[in-house]
């Protein structure tokens, strides 16, 4: 039997941050697979570098399983060597299901679990297995996910936005139709900080990269970004509530020439014509005696 540490707590109680998150890297990078009758596997391939994550995943679970290494050409490399845990239990990929892994494919149906868990460390797995963390081509801190499910896109966007305050437009990008959900800068290292906690499980070269965001600081003069802020009531001066085509009418309104009315009303300037300014020609029509004899059409 391989090797394991005793565990005090149920198999997959989310509750438990090292539970969460292995299952939230599960929910990403796992593979449950069901063959004819009541077999089946939990296998999960990484490179060889992140194989002692692999081992805690062992370690925290009390069925068999078994961590493997293989050396094969793949399209980025002669010789590339992964290493893969698999689990075959019946009774272990029952919770896992249970818990919210389907079998097959997933990418687009993953959700968070329901009930109670760590949030953070759910968190932190889905990362570890789909996202990015470190810094772009121009030196900015980033942290990013990848994923197809809406409902961890969505996930993602709230807790980062009880965290840090930012907020995020969700959308799919054209060609993969997929979200790639992106924070920078001072956002980035406030979650950055807040998943990757001393002593917490994760990929060592991720966690390294996100301690590395801490040290980073905005260049004098640099000017942080605006953030969007609706007009409340009082700001806006009225006592009924104001229309989103009202807001637009009185921005553009605003961005020209405006003058005050009777009763401390706004109201648009009258445009009037430049000085200098010629007015437009309308087009003549094909026929018109206004159109040269060379580009009129034969009658």
């Amino acid at each position: 039997m391989a090797d394991r540490e005793p565990v005090d707590h149920r198999f997959m109680d989310l509750t438990v941050p090292e539970y969460a998150y292995m299952f939230g890297f599960l929910q990403a990078d796992g593979h449950l697979q069901q063959s004819a009758g009541r077999k089946g596997k939990l296998s999960v391939e990484l490179n060889s570098h992140d194989i002692d994550l692999l081992r805690a995943f062992q370690r925290l679970t009390p069925y068999y399983s078994s961590v493997t290494e293989r050396t094969r050409t793949t399209n980025f490399a002669e010789a590339h060597t992964s290493a893969t845990w698999t689990l075959c239990s019946l009774e272990a990929r029952t919770r896992l299901n249970a818990c919210g892994l389907p079998y097959g494919r997933k990418s687009a149906t993953i959700a968070p679990p329901h009930g109670e868990f760590s949030r953070r460390d759910y968190l932190r797995g889905l990362i570890d297995a789909d996202g990015s963390v470190g810094f772009t081509s121009k030196g900015f801190p980033f942290v990013s996910l990848t994923t197809a499910s809406d409902a961890v896109a969505r996930f993602l966007r709230d807790y980062c936005k009880d965290t840090t305050g930012a907020e995020r437009i969700l959308s799919r990008n054209a060609r993969d139709n997929i979200y790639n959900v992106l924070y920078t800068m001072e956002v980035a290292q406030r979650l950055a900080a807040d998943l990757y906690y001393p002593g917490c499980l994760s990929l060592e070269r991720k966690r390294t990269a996100a301690g590395l965001l801490s040290a980073w600081a905005r260049p004098a003069g640099m000017r942080a970004a605006h953030t969007r802020r609706r007009w409340t009531q009082e700001e806006d001066g009225s006592s009924s509530p104001v229309t989103a085509r009202q807001r637009r009418r009185r921005h553009s309104a605003g961005r020209s020439r405006a003058v005050t009315c009777a009763g401390g009303a706004w109201a648009p300037a009258k445009w009037a014509r430049p000085a200098g300014r010629d007015r437009v020609r309308a087009r003549a029509s094909p026929g018109s005696p206004h159109v040269s004899p060379s580009r009129r059409r034969p009658a």
